[in-house]
């Protein structure tokens, strides 16, 4: 495999909505560059980007993966991401590793929820971003009304480089407005294209197009502007080097139009991408600081600095073990080289580095600084961790992603299960950023949390697959709270004899309601010398522990402050024990009179529909306890804004299936806790009761 120095290699990430082509696309442009010898199709589970038996499946991407062609002299390192909302933290953990963006807009659906929100990790990290109509081909296929939709959205920096030649099934290939020649492909989907002369019928729309990118490109840049003003144009000498510029400068927002299956477009788009798009060293420096949080600093991404890797993906292979993905941040990495790691002290070795062709490694004896590789078996290295030269200490900030929003019990099948369920859960948690996995103290349950109920059904499809460790999923756990709605004053007094020593605790506490996520709040009003000081911590450690197990339901206590204000001890009797249980008493006889009730969490929720359904959704969300906060229209879909609690929305993704025959969307994330209506919160008491929490196994 030929190396390439930083300033021909492209780091391009394929970005959208669920369904857009994204990893078609990218064998269709692997086949043209002439990387594979036939074109991998999604629909038959032959994609190189696609290969994991989850990912074939299911016929959707789940993890982001790589793939590289060589074409014009230059590398191009593909970076696929999925577009469903379950697994979007992929997309924006990978976006760290590359330098632009094609993000893909289908010719049919237009600019979807997930187009937006990948729009959002772009502008985040200043990312250029190209937009791809894909899938020209499809019945309904509409360049203009998609252009229409992406100005709308954002703005009119939004132009095309290419004009369709045909829609639907008669798609054929581009006019192309910088060279202002039509690129017509073959019919036999080798993604080779000859060129012509633009057709009569769109030579017009082709010329305007062409002033109005002449305009666009003259307007960021005042030399090209006084030149434009002079010539009432720019040749090309002075258009293509201008329009890189305004890419790079994120001044204008490219539009191309491809078919991925036919494979319409890929030459065009391949060469688009190694002329115009930003090289990593054209991106600039990284900003980091020191190890020790100390300054910052910024490292160049040149071979002649010191090397330094920044490790992007983990992937979490069964046999050949831990596989780190990384980007080269500066100098030249090579083969078995030892490098330090800033964020955990110890030293790694890169043994048997390579470039990543889907599921394959090829072997390379060094990469320059952007260029990206992976290697196996670091030992302690794990996704966000930064490594270089010992001498040129450098840390790059971690990718910062969302938080899980559902959490379910998992239980082993079996003893064998159970023994390996930890080693493999690690390994997972490894790879998958956002999933994670404690246990319940009040139930001793396993939970598994992740960004909803597939994500969640994923990995444990991946623990049986990979690792050979079945588990069953149960009902999702709410996490209720518990906390107070007015104030109480109490005595808790632990003591007991028993002949020698005894026990002897006794505390006055009051208890009061704070606001929403203020969390626990412990105050020491002693005077006197009423409890020794020596005792203070025992009472707030009996109180914390008493919360922990909540009053009602088993669920934990929040939102209160605790007023110790009196007490009295014995010389010889008292302990940190006995205050300890003196406090818990002092906390349980509170509960008992200020008004303890249920919260519950409510999220944000954001529904995607064409506009005939939004009736429909309205009203089934005021049946979820829901409250809408807005509407708005879009391209002819309608966006329902909304605070839902998260109790009522555990099915809601096979109910939003149905109801809008898989037309609909959503997404959702926390907000906050509000109580539980006492209705509700009646049952869920109950059933808590009658498995053994809640008051009644406190009061044993």
């Amino acid at each position: 495999m030929k190396t390439y120095e930083g300033t021909n290699v492209r780091n391009v990430a394929l970005v959208g909505h669920g369904r857009t082509g994204k990893t078609q696309l990218i064998s269709s442009l692997l086949y043209t560059a002439g990387m594979v010898n036939r074109q991998g199709r999604v629909d038959d589970g032959t994609s190189v980007t696609d290969y994991d038996e989850e990912e074939i499946q299911r016929k959707f991407s789940i993890s982001a993966s790589l793939a590289f062609a060589e074409w014009n002299k230059t590398k191009i390192n593909f970076i696929d991401t999925p577009g469903l909302n379950m697994f979007l933290h992929e997309a924006e953990g990978a976006l760290w590793a590359a330098d632009s963006a094609l993000l893909l807009v289908h010719a049919v659906a237009g600019v979807e929820v997930q187009t937006e929100k990948n729009w959002r990790f772009c502008e985040n990290y200043g990312l250029p971003v190209t937009f791809v109509v894909s899938q020209m081909d499809r019945e309904l296929a509409s360049f203009d009304r998609v252009l229409q939709s992406l100005r709308e959205n954002f703005g009119r920096q939004v132009i095309p480089l290419q004009l369709p030649l045909g829609e639907e099934k008669a798609f054929k290939g581009c006019a192309d407005l910088i060279r202002m020649k039509a690129d017509v492909y073959d019919a036999d989907g080798s993604g080779k294209s000859k060129e012509s002369e633009i057709p009569d019928g769109l030579s017009s729309a082709a010329s305007q197009s062409h002033e109005a990118i002449v305009e666009m490109v003259a307007e960021g840049n005042d030399k090209l502007m006084e030149e434009f003003f002079e010539k009432g144009t720019l040749p090309p000498s002075d258009l293509q080097p201008g329009l890189k510029q305004a890419i790079r400068e994120r001044r204008l927002f490219p539009v191309l139009a491809t078919a991925g299956l036919p494979n319409t477009g890929a030459e065009g788009l391949l060469s688009f991408v190694a002329s115009y798009l930003p090289s990593p060293i054209e991106r600039g420096a990284w900003k980091g600081t020191e190890p020790d949080g100390g300054a910052e600093i910024a490292r160049q991404p040149s071979d002649d600095q010191p090397a330094c890797v920044y490790v992007f993906k983990t992937v979490a292979d069964p046999f050949a073990g831990r596989v780190s993905y990384f980007r080269v941040v500066s100098g030249v990495l090579k083969n078995e080289a030892v490098l330090n790691n800033f964020n955990r002290g110890g030293a790694e070795k890169f043994s048997h580095i390579g470039v990543v062709q889907g599921k394959t490694q090829v072997p390379v004896g060094e990469l320059h600084a952007g260029d990206l590789g992976a290697v196996a078996k670091l030992k302690e290295t794990i996704t966000g961790d930064t490594l270089g030269d010992k001498s040129a200490p450098f840390l790059a900030p971690r990718v910062k992603l969302g938080e899980p929003a559902i959490s379910f019990a998992i239980e082993p099948k079996s003893r064998g299960d159970e023994d390996k369920l930890s080693i493999a859960i690690h390994r997972m948690l490894e790879e998958d950023l956002l999933l994670r996995f404690s246990r319940d103290p009040q139930t001793n349950e396993f939970l598994l949390a992740g960004s909803g109920q597939q994500h969640v059904e994923v990995a444990v499809s991946k623990l049986k697959r990979r690792f050979n460790v079945e588990v069953t999923l149960k009902a999702p756990k709410i996490p209720y709270r518990e906390t107070i709605r007015s104030k109480a004053e109490a005595q808790g007094k632990h003591k007991k004899q028993t002949g020698g020593h005894g026990q002897y605790g006794d505390c006055w506490i009051k208890l009061e309601p704070l606001q929403r996520g203020a969390g626990f709040e412990f105050v020491n009003d002693i005077f006197g010398g009423a409890i020794p000081r020596n005792f203070i911590p025992a009472v707030e450690k009996g109180i914390v522990e008493a919360a922990s197990k909540g009053y009602l339901a088993g669920y934990p206590v929040v939102d209160f402050r605790v007023i110790l204000f009196d007490g009295s001890y014995h010389e010889v009797d008292s302990s940190e024990i006995a205050f300890k249980l003196a406090g818990s008493k002092a906390f349980k006889n509170c509960m008992e009179q200020a008004k303890p009730c249920l919260l519950e969490p409510i999220m944000n929720v954001e529904i995607t529909v064409p506009e005939s359904y939004s009736g429909d959704i309205m009203g089934n969300l005021n049946g979820r306890r829901g409250r809408i906060q807005g509407m708005d229209s879009k391209s002819g879909s309608t966006i329902i804004k909304g605070q839902v609690p998260l109790a009522e929305m555990l099915s809601y993704a096979s109910d939003l299936t149905s109801m809008t025959q898989a037309r609909g969307t959503y997404s959702m994330e926390y907000s906050h806790y509000d109580f539980v209506p006492p209705h509700i919160a009646d049952k869920i008491v109950a059933a808590a009761r009658s498995t053994g929490h809640g008051k009644e196994e406190e009061e044993e």
